[in-house]
């Protein structure tokens, strides 16, 4: 199993859920904050490989919500200054297993990089269940206000 280092918002409900599909798949996972973290661009950057800059961002950041910040018309050299400034923007988790790193939580890929089928099976029912779900982005509905 993976020892799996992952950047969350703490308190999040989806990154709560993630990690619980991580754990659940015997990965070790080792949380850290994303919004106190001492990013770097370089850092930062190596998270995105080659996505789209649009997808780097957190779609439900209050000043993306709000039509202050639209990713689609900033270049990648603008977007990591922005998030460095306001880690809210960066998209969550980000995720690093040896090497190798990632941004978001999409379960088929995930599943497919390091495995989420649970190694418990009283827990294999919650397993399915959370696989089904979308885990990206925020688990709140649209009228929730973030308080940061």
């Amino acid at each position: 199993m993976a020892r799996v280092i992952f950047y969350e918002k703490p308190g999040c409900k989806n990154n709560i859920r993630q990690k619980v599909l991580l754990t659940a798949a015997g990965h070790q996972v080792i949380a850290y904050s994303l919004l106190t973290e001492p990013w770097t661009k370089e850092r930062l950057k190596s998270f995105f490989g080659d996505r789209p800059v649009v997808e780097w961002f957190n779609k439900t950041a209050p000043s993306v919500r709000s039509g202050e910040v639209n990713p689609e018309n900033i270049d990648g050299e603008t977007a990591l200054l922005m998030m460095l400034k306001d880690p809210l923007l960066i998209r969550r988790p980000l995720l690093e297993v040896g090497n190798q790193r990632e941004v978001g939580f999409d379960v088929e890929k995930i599943h497919a990089w390091i495995g989420l089928n649970s190694t418990d099976e009283s827990l294999q029912v919650m397993t399915e269940s959370l696989m089904q779900q979308d885990l990206q982005g925020c688990a709140h509905d649209k009228n929730h206000q973030h308080h940061h």
